[in-house]
């Protein structure tokens, strides 16, 4: 079974569970907040909403936010890629352009020229500001994680909750099921239903542009040092055989290079999709829980377009 089939059906599973707990009344909660009857854990931009709305230290708040500071720590954003429904509902979207243009189903934005000039003058393998510039590129994440923050001690009230697509989810399975069941039908079904057909469709890069929990967790993904794709020199074909590839940067959804990291997005971005793991020709990557010494070329891997100018 694929890797991308895996991640769907854990997804499914969890839409379905919390589905089941809805029809027999049991307290299981959703991702927003989930648990067992009274006990429940807040999501980490829930509990910080909360706690800034409210303008008061919340300990269930906070012991929801040590628990997801942990867990991200560990996991790093293994949420975005197994657990979150978002990504699952995108791809109801995509079904309708298969039969597209260009590049459909690849997220993967070339370089543009000015970056490839920054890279042609990157000889430093102690780095050098060009590659530093790529790496740092604006992140329009953290200014809605920002205003997510601020409308809450304004407003009193966690305001990006009644937006949030992953409550919008939920919220939808819940009142179908209602109309379904019992036949209520209010204008809520509509305007929750709308609301998230309009993120999902028209927001297209929601996860990488729009969503303040992804920003959340890539700002804790800074200190995860777990599971993060590793790169066998002996069997990579740039570096055994000095082949162009690039199999592992197309197949990345957030835009990591696992072959040459300074030229896309941070480790910290990373969602242990193991999408790259499936996409690398030779089986070279693996995702070890922690990487021995001698086993960190992915992290350190010196740009094969470096390499062969340099021999030129």
């Amino acid at each position: 079974m694929k890797t991308t089939t895996l991640r769907v059906l854990v997804s499914l599973a969890v839409i379905v569970i919390i589905a089941i707990g809805y029809a027999v009344n049991v307290g299981i909660g959703t991702l927003s907040a989930i648990g067992w009857q009274d006990i429940s854990l807040l999501c980490p931009l829930g509990a910080l909403t909360t706690m800034l709305a409210s303008k008061t230290i919340v300990p269930r708040a906070i012991i929801s936010l040590v628990i997801a500071v942990v867990v991200i720590l560990l996991l790093g954003r293994a949420f975005c890629g197994w657990v979150c429904p978002v990504p699952v509902v995108s791809k109801l979207r995509d079904a309708f352009k298969k039969s597209g243009g260009k590049g459909a189903g690849n997220s993967t934005v070339p370089l543009t020229e000015t970056e490839r000039a920054f890279l042609k003058g990157c000889r430093s393998k102690e780095g050098c500001s060009s590659c530093e510039d790529l790496r740092a590129q604006f992140d329009s994440r953290h200014i809605v994680l920002g205003g997510t923050l601020l409308s809450a001690a304004i407003f009193g009230f966690p305001v990006f909750c009644l937006i949030c697509p992953i409550g919008l989810t939920f919220a939808t399975v819940l009142l179908v099921m209602l109309l379904f069941g019992g036949g209520d039908v209010t204008w809520s079904i509509v305007i929750v239903s709308i609301l998230l057909l309009i993120e999902v469709v028209l927001f297209r890069k929601w996860c990488s542009k729009i969503c303040p929990l992804s920003a959340l967790m890539s700002l804790v993904a800074k200190g995860n040092k777990t599971f993060k794709p590793t790169i066998n020199d002996t069997k990579c074909l740039e570096s055994s055989r000095e082949a162009t590839c690039g199999k592992c940067a197309e197949a990345c959804e957030v835009r990591i290079d696992p072959r040459h990291p300074e030229l896309g997005a941070p480790w910290n971005e990373c969602t242990k999709c193991r999408a790259c793991v499936d996409a690398c020709p030779a089986g070279a990557i693996s995702m070890p829980f922690l990487a021995s010494k001698n086993e960190k070329a992915a992290e350190h891997a010196v740009s094969f377009i470096e390499q062969r100018e340099e021999r030129n």
